[in-house]
């Protein structure tokens, strides 16, 4: 049966994903297939600050000084995608071209849903081309070609923020105009109001990623990709993978590169479907779901 962006519920089927995030104490998992869903997750590409915290060593230079300027002012706030970044998105986006998927042979997307970050927003502009006008329906396109996905822009999967000038963002007035058919009808604040000259906190970045997870297990779509930040990937699935082989926990819980795409399969369990989602804020995430605390992960000099 053809999902809501005509792709089959079976394409879940030789598929060859690699985790699936489920409580499976007998050493495998029975899900039913209609609760199922297919995420993609992708780490943005190169950006400015990726190479700086190379050639620096160190995440230190993305941080303010004492006396300097306004974080907004620093030539890496939001940075932007480098010449290599945006190859990197050409060949992913070339990769998925040929990557069999859905008895296709390419993958195709109902759904993107993007960070509101310029990084992941070029990413994605670079990945997926121009995106499907907002209202417009599949059916408007070929029935023999997949159409354009929508792409719609998230505040829950930006990056852990606060501390690191390159995770703040720009007012939206200013970013909207370089992104058209983008959909940027569910942010709720043209300024960024949640970066701070402090770290988010590692407990409520857990619990955003919770929340951004029940949010996609509520969409009706079967197939989704994802393009956000390393740290934002990092805090998610520390929370998952407990109970899966060591190599398999290694792969889901690493820390993801440029532009690397990591695929799950998501189940509901239905006990939480009907649960309403509070909007996120500062101090709290609006999860509905009580996590174990993950294990501490101790300071990493990757760049976000």
């Amino acid at each position: 049966m053809p999902s809501g962006g005509g792709i089959p519920q079976s394409s879940m089927l030789t598929d060859n994903f690699q985790y699936s995030l489920g409580p499976p104490n007998s050493g495998f998992s029975l899900f039913l297939a209609e609760r199922t869903k297919k995420i993609h997750f992708i780490r943005h590409a190169e950006g400015f600050h990726n190479v700086e915290t190379t050639i620096k060593g160190t995440n230190k230079c993305l941080e303010r000084k004492e006396g300097d300027p306004p974080a907004n002012e620093h030539p890496l706030y939001d940075a932007r995608l480098t010449e290599k970044g945006i190859n990197q998105a050409k060949a992913l986006k070339e990769h998925l071209a040929h990557r069999p998927s859905g008895g296709r042979s390419f993958t195709a997307f109902d759904l993107v849903v993007v960070s509101p970050l310029t990084r992941t927003l070029e990413t994605a502009q670079h990945i997926f081309g121009t995106p499907r006008q907002p209202g417009m329906p599949a059916f408007m396109f070929p029935k023999d070609d997949a159409p354009p996905p929508r792409i719609l822009v998230r505040e829950e999967c930006r990056e852990r923020w606060g501390n690191y000038v390159c995770d703040g963002r720009r007012p939206m007035r200013e970013i909207m105009p370089e992104f058209p058919n983008f959909d940027f009808s569910e942010l709720e604040h043209d300024e960024d109001v949640f970066y701070t000259e402090e770290r988010e906190p590692e407990a409520h970045t857990c619990a955003r990623a919770v929340q951004f997870l029940e949010w996609l297990n509520k969409r009706p779509e079967k197939c989704i990709a994802v393009v956000t930040h390393s740290s934002f990937l990092k805090h998610m699935f520390m929370q998952f993978g407990a109970d899966k082989a060591p190599q398999d926990k290694g792969d889901l819980q690493r820390l993801a590169g440029n532009c690397e795409l990591r695929s799950i399969v998501m189940c509901s369990h239905g006990v939480k479907d009907a649960a309403e989602l509070k909007p996120m804020t500062k101090s709290g995430a609006g999860s509905t779901v009580s996590m174990a605390p993950p294990a501490p992960m101790g300071v990493s000099n990757a760049p976000p």
